[in-house]
């Protein structure tokens, strides 16, 4: 506290020699400055912490004395303080990111509370948010040995993510490990009732969520039935954390309407889930009904490459087949920027359908490029990196011009995916399929304790590859490696973004449903 320098700046400063004695009692070091001249030589010549500027001073002004000081120190935060009340001035202040506004008269505990928002913040946020977890903590660990609905896992999980993102930016490494314990035993809770709800989910009159094959149909239609232009973007392998990074800039266009989150079927993959979503169908349906579109693991060629037919082919079925509709798959920047320089041309449409690939693409490249294992390094560089490309992406800018001509917008995704941290040993033949969190073949041999295994695909409907396939689903953080060449296997995977398996992260994912601001 005693390092704690302010610089006062006020053409009455006598009149506050009253507030200066209460701060110096508490051990502020206050300086004084009458005007505005003397007030920017001080503050280039000594280090401050922060600033009280009076608005209204003759000869420099306060807002002038603002800039030139944010020009040159732009990191210390500055209070101003006026008699007005005209709202250019506060616009202007608040342009000039001043760190609080006060309006005289002022009394000492005022500037003593601007002195703790601005100065103390991080400790008593800090603090404070110890505290809370503190006592949450107890009561997350009862309900995790209650939960026993799938309403229930949404809402452990959505909880555990406020806590992760409460605790990521306060320095107690001791609470995150704590939480980091309490992830790993929800998972494992989660594995075991999907273990033992699953199947039942595909019975008709089931108590089930909302699963990607039923999503359209239950979720989007309904806003479809509105009548106002909808943008439906589903960005590929994007978690609740993930959603919740990037949701502040979101709302600077769009006031959120509608939270569902959802669930994914298993596997927790491209190829099934996103290809659910558009055909309204499960795996095994669009098999039978749609054999010109679906491609097994095993099959050579693209895996989604008709979700536009798919598409189509579902609003056919529900009746909608008059409605307008286009489809978009973004995959690249270039893509990306050249639907944005035509996105005009979509006003007319009832509904536009963008997936947007970028967060799987980055999923895929922390396994294979150094630079983004070291960028993406945990969950919440992981969620940086994701911000950080969502504020300069394309897009952003079709969310902005969406905003614009009025169309209201549903943000989705087709699953989740997780870091994966412990080998489990699968052995399989050369038909075996390749990924990491779920594997379908004949004769697998795996550790019982790690996978859920489903010997009849039909009954979870899944097309078989063969008449004695089988699939088997990683659980917690595990990942699936063959015992050939284990050691070398497990290094280049470990501490990677994998999907396919069950998890929280992976199977409960969002659905967000907008209007226009």
């Amino acid at each position: 506290m005693n390092d704690i320098k302010i610089l006062w700046v006020d053409d009455e400063i006598d009149m506050l020699k009253p507030h200066i004695l209460f701060l110096e009692k508490k051990n502020y070091k206050v300086t004084t400055a009458n005007n505005g001249q003397d007030a920017l030589d001080m503050f280039n010549e000594e280090n401050f912490d922060i600033v009280f500027l009076d608005e209204n001073m003759p000869g420099i002004s306060g807002l002038e004395v603002l800039s030139e000081m944010k020009e040159s120190k732009s990191s210390v935060p500055v209070v101003m303080i006026t008699k007005s009340e005209e709202e250019y001035i506060m616009e202007e202040a608040i342009g000039s990111k001043i760190a609080d506004y006060l309006i005289k008269p002022v009394n000492p505990n005022q500037i003593l509370l601007s002195l703790k928002k601005n100065l103390d913040n991080s400790r008593l946020v800090s603090s404070k948010t110890t505290l809370d977890y503190q006592k949450e903590f107890r009561k997350i660990s009862m309900e995790l040995s209650m939960v026993n609905s799938w309403e229930d896992w949404i809402e452990l999980y959505k909880k555990l993510i406020f806590w992760e993102l409460e605790l990521e930016n306060i320095n107690e490494q001791g609470l995150v490990e704590i939480l980091e314990s309490q992830k790993l035993e929800a998972n494992s809770q989660f594995g075991k009732f999907i273990e033992k709800n699953y199947e039942d989910w595909f019975e008709p009159k089931a108590d089930k969520p909302v699963l990607s094959h039923t999503l359209f149909r239950e979720l989007v239609v309904p806003e479809i039935k509105k009548k106002q232009p909808l943008l439906f973007v589903v960005i590929d392998n994007l978690r609740y954390d993930q959603w919740k990074a990037f949701e502040s800039v979101v709302a600077n266009y769009y006031k959120l309407e509608k939270e569902h989150p959802y669930y994914s079927i298993l596997p927790t993959a491209t190829q099934y889930a996103r290809n659910a979503i558009f055909s309204g169908l499960t795996p095994l349906e669009m098999e039978k009904k749609y054999p010109q579109y679906w491609k097994n693991d095993v099959d050579e060629g693209g895996k989604n490459l008709y979700e536009g037919d798919f598409l189509t082919e579902q609003l056919r079925r529900l009746g909608m087949r008059e409605l307008k509709q286009e489809y978009y798959k973004i995959t690249n920047f270039r893509d990306g920027k050249k639907l944005v320089d035509n996105f005009k041309g979509l006003k007319d449409n009832d509904i536009t359908t963008i997936v947007y690939n970028f967060v799987d693409m980055l999923s895929h490249a922390k396994t294979e490029m150094d630079v983004v294992k070291e960028l993406a390094s945990n969950d919440k560089a992981y969620r940086s990196l994701t911000l950080s490309w969502f504020r300069n992406s394309p897009l952003l800018e079709m969310i902005q011009q969406a905003q614009q001509m009025g169309m209201r917008l549903i943000i989705t995704t087709d699953h989740g995916t997780i870091n994966v941290k412990n080998p489990s040993k699968v052995i399989g033949d050369r038909n075996t399929s390749l990924n990491l969190r779920y594997k379908t073949g004949r004769s697998l041999t795996f550790e019982e304790k790690d996978v859920y295994f489903i010997k009849d695909p039909k009954s979870i409907q899944l097309p078989a590859i063969n008449m004695s396939s089988s699939y088997i689903f990683a659980k917690n953080d595990n990942f699936l490696a063959y015992v050939n060449n284990y050691n070398h296997y497990v290094s280049y995977y470990r501490n990677t973004y994998q999907h396919g398996g069950i998890s929280l992260e992976e199977v409960i994912i969002p659905f967000l449903v907008f209007n226009p601001k």
